[in-house]
């Protein structure tokens, strides 16, 4: 039997390893899966894995107000580096490119623990989109055993950066095979939430979400004015925003929004509820990664407020536009789409990103590693 340790921090990590765990869960004669979170994201993390039924047998409590880079990171590190000590692993499996991803990999690294990352050869090849995400999985990808790449793209980007193509897996993107695990009575509660909560689904619900650290600043006003100005438009649509706990973002976006009748401000959702909301909305306004990978899946229109994407799958098939923080390019693409029917602008595309069998792709990779 290996040791076999997760580390992970935030909301979207749990999302897309959780099928992972499940799968490795089921061979319990050859993995004892052990599950580590930094708490990076302390609230969402846990929430989330509370609904894969999954609990961390690890907790590291590493964050505090208004920490720098630094400061994260040297508390990330030297807390896993405990763990490390404390026990026996074979190998560490981390997800995507936060700072609890590099910091779990180099930990390993300096125990010389094979590091297998889940979603590598993502590249938008600008340091600074995002910030600081871009530099973290280029140098997780310098000390990874395994590469488990959703897309041939990815793939093509490890192999230019000289990594062996006997190290690099292409199995899809994991966060399909998230949403292959919501029930109906799941996506019924979420029904029922929303109803109690006084928030209208209907054919003309936008969805929003801003919180990347690239964004905060003047970026984010002009996020706000391209909303503000949307919402003045189509007084008729219900403008739904989870808001980040980030103060650099929450702040900001309760006092310019929170007076309008039609946008909905919301504390940071659990997953079902969101996948709730992306199934029905009309439009997606967003600048996380998560959703870029998910949209598709429910033919909804996104667009993506960066100005670079590591997920140029999507922008490719058609299923994504992306505008950055310029107030016209929101303004006028969603217009686009606020000007037509729900079902006039449903997308027909196959999502990019996988298929939902990921995770037992990843599992019969593993088997043969050890």
């Amino acid at each position: 039997m290996k040791n076999i340790l997760f580390v992970f921090g935030t909301r979207p990590e749990v999302i897309k390893l959780a099928p992972v765990i499940l799968e490795l869960k089921k061979y319990p004669d050859r993995y004892n899966v052990i599950i580590c979170n930094t708490e990076q994201q302390k609230e969402l993390s846990n929430q989330t894995l509370e609904y894969f039924g999954l609990k961390a047998d690890l907790n590291l409590d590493c964050m505090k107000p208004n920490q720098s880079l630094i400061e994260v990171q040297t508390r990330i590190l030297e807390a896993l580096d405990k763990v490390f000590k404390e026990n026996n692993i074979d190998a560490t499996i981390v997800q995507g490119d936060t700072m609890t991803v590099l910091c779990g990999a180099l930990a390993s690294f300096y125990n010389k623990i094979p590091v297998y990352h889940v979603e590598a050869g993502l590249r938008s090849y600008d340091i600074y989109e995002p910030f600081p995400e871009e530099i973290m999985r280029q140098m997780t990808s310098r000390v990874a055993a395994v590469h488990f790449a959703p897309t041939e793209k990815n793939r093509n980007a490890l192999l230019k950066e000289n990594i062996s193509d006997d190290k690099i897996y292409v199995v899809g993107n994991t966060v399909i095979d998230a949403l292959f695990c919501l029930s109906d009575e799941t996506l019924n509660s979420a029904k029922s939430y929303f109803e109690t909560n006084g928030i209208k689904i209907d054919d003309k619900l936008v969805l929003i979400t801003a919180h990347r650290r690239e964004n905060h600043g003047e970026r984010i006003d002009r996020i706000l004015d391209a909303i503000e100005f949307l919402a003045g438009k189509y007084a008729e649509h219900t403008f739904v925003i989870p808001v980040h706990p980030n103060p650099n973002v929450k702040n900001k976006i309760h006092s310019r929004l929170e007076t309008y009748k039609n946008i909905k401000l919301l504390k940071p959702l659990d997953y079902p509820y969101l996948v709730y909301l992306m199934k029905n909305a009309k439009l997606i306004l967003t600048d996380s990664g998560g959703i870029q990978e998910e949209a598709p899946s429910f033919g909804c229109p996104t667009l993506v407020m960066r100005y670079e994407t590591e997920r140029q799958e999507g922008i490719d098939a058609g299923v994504s536009i992306l505008v950055g923080a310029d107030y016209n390019k929101i303004v006028s693409c969603s217009e686009e789409v606020l000007s037509k029917s729900r079902t006039e602008t449903r997308l027909k595309a196959q999502n990019p990103y996988g298929d939902g069998t990921s995770a037992k792709q990843i599992e019969q990779i593993i088997s043969k590693q050890f």
